[in-house]
């Protein structure tokens, strides 16, 4: 077995396992956790009595953060590797539950999208792609699997106003299956993975292949999402927009990242008041 700096297994459980991010401080994507997330599913795919993953987050404010994107840069193929793991997760007999505490943004908020059902806290959890708000396009998989949950016009709001949803809203639009009170979080998740190891690996296994034909997008669609992301980050305004995030608090538990869609205005707009004035 595979020794994991950024999430830790529990396997104590006949069937199911437990899998906890804990990369302090906020629990950020670096292209180590993709590597990680890649090893962790051949474990998954090769343990033929594995039937359900639970995952979830040792920090209560942050379930996953998003990608860092300086470290992804040094490392490019670490896209196609996410686009790897995302498939393979959503195609693997075993079934993926997120129950979601926190803050979960950008390639974290994907990597929810990309499990097979989602359960977040009433009170704690929050959800977003901020993306266009620093310059860029999600390219992991949102802009793919936002429109098949929740609608084009209801994706259009959350990828393109960048803003924060709490787990009410994400509940009303489908993006999570419920939203549940924080104290009935654990039991609830609990009891829904004793469910499902209680049933034979091959029905669920092919229930799950069946409802996969529709709403699971393809490596093609993917890849396409993939190939917007470093090219944008080179333009001249997502240059401008990420420089003003670089001294806020990014990538620590501060105030920008708990509240990183309220941010977001104040990185723009490309012409300041200056301009417009003259304009005018």
């Amino acid at each position: 077995m595979s020794q994991y700096s950024q999430f830790n297994i529990d396997r104590a459980h006949p069937g199911r396992w437990a899998i906890t991010f804990n990369n302090p401080p906020i629990n950020m994507f670096v292209p180590a956790t993709i590597d990680e997330l890649r090893a962790l599913m051949t474990e998954i795919e090769a343990d033929q009595s594995l039937k359900v993953v639970v995952f979830q987050s040792a920090n209560p404010e942050f379930f996953t953060a998003h990608l860092d994107v300086a470290k992804a840069a040094e490392k490019p193929e670490v896209l196609g590797l996410w686009r790897d793991f995302v498939l393979r997760l959503s195609s693997t007999p075993v079934v993926s539950i997120a129950k979601v505490r926190g803050r979960t943004r950008g390639i974290g908020n994907e990597f929810v999208l990309a499990c097979d059902m989602r359960f977040a806290s009433r009170q704690t959890a929050l959800f977003g792609q901020p993306e266009v708000g620093v310059g860029l396009v999600p390219g992991g998989g949102a802009l793919e699997w936002l429109p098949r949950l929740v609608g084009r016009s209801r994706a259009l709001e959350i990828v393109l106003t960048g803003d924060d949803f709490d787990a009410g809203i994400a509940e009303r639009y489908g993006w999570v299956n419920r939203a549940l009170d924080d104290s009935e979080l654990d039991s609830f998740a609990d009891t829904l993975a004793k469910r499902l190891a209680s049933f034979d690996h091959e029905t669920l296994a092919a229930a799950k292949a069946q409802v996969n034909r529709f709403g699971v997008p393809t490596a093609t669609e993917l890849q396409t999402s993939n190939e917007l992301l470093f090219p944008l980050l080179a333009l001249p305004g997502a240059q401008a927009r990420r420089a003003k995030i670089r001294n806020i608090g990014y990538g620590t538990p501060s105030d920008f990242e708990l509240n990183f869609g309220r941010y977001l205005p104040s990185f723009g707009p490309a012409e300041d008041a200056a301009t417009v004035k003259e304009r005018g």
